[in-house]
């Protein structure tokens, strides 16, 4: 089972995240981001290589789809809150958005 992370890490964790337009939500103590690409061949490309790593993990975001954007929020449902497999898949998605963005030469 995993557990939320301790109030005294939780700062030193969710800080880049948060500068880095992660959305804390306090009422479910969950992370939420949105990203708008070019296209929804983009997006896709995106929600697959986030989707191959959260399987991996077994730690599945909650997430939708609508042609160009995808809105991702990132909980640990076992303990009611975030936990560091948030916090890792939230920079894995931050990282695979970047590579997208990239090799599209798209913009946020």
């Amino acid at each position: 089972m995993n557990s939320r992370i301790p109030e005294i890490d939780r700062a030193l964790q969710l800080k880049p995240l948060l500068q880095n337009k992660w959305n804390f939500e306090d009422k479910r103590d969950a992370l939420q981001k949105k990203f708008l690409f070019e296209n929804f061949q983009q997006a896709w490309v995106f929600m697959s290589q986030v989707a191959t790593k959260a399987d991996a993990m077994d730690h599945h975001p909650e997430w939708s789809n609508v042609y160009n954007k995808v809105d991702i929020t990132l909980t640990t449902h076992d303990c009611n809150g975030i936990s560091l497999k948030d916090v890792e898949l939230a920079n894995f998605i931050d990282n695979a958005a970047n590579l997208v963005f990239k090799e599209e030469k798209a913009q946020v």
